[in-house]
């Protein structure tokens, strides 16, 4: 846990538990540490709990942020990666983007139209839209 909420300090982001215990920790308490607790078991209704506690809007820019760094990426020209992505991807995609900080970099294949899916089927069954702060 302790990576975990120096992670969550520093980078000012917000931790989902169902750990009804870490709730009572004083960071929680206090209002130091932002954590919230996830009633839910089904993952679709877990997801709707988080948008509706955190008020965010299902209509954000989904894939601008890096997954390892919570970077925003970079567009990158199709020569800029040519050395850095696998052929198959070189040859088949057009648009890429690049995370400043780590340089990993993001392409839209087959696991970004899935979870680009994953969200229009979870905004159609969410309910109220929910506008971000």
């Amino acid at each position: 846990d302790g990576q975990m909420i120096n992670t969550a300090l520093n980078e000012d982001r917000v931790i989902l538990t169902k750990d009804v215990q870490f709730m009572k920790r004083r960071l929680v308490t206090n209002g130091r540490l932002k954590a919230i607790l996830v009633k839910q078991d089904d993952l679709k209704l877990q997801v709707q709990e988080v948008v509706k506690a955190l008020n965010l809007d299902y209509h954000f820019a989904p894939f601008s942020l890096c997954l390892e760094c919570n970077r925003a990426l970079l567009p990158r020209s199709k020569e800029e990666v040519q050395n850095l992505v696998p052929p198959r991807v070189f040859e088949t995609q057009t648009q890429y983007m690049e995370c400043p900080a780590c340089h990993r970099i993001y392409w839209q294949g087959t696991h970004w139209q899935a979870m680009g899916k994953k969200l229009q089927d979870l905004e159609g069954e969410g309910g109220e839209k929910h506008t971000s702060r």
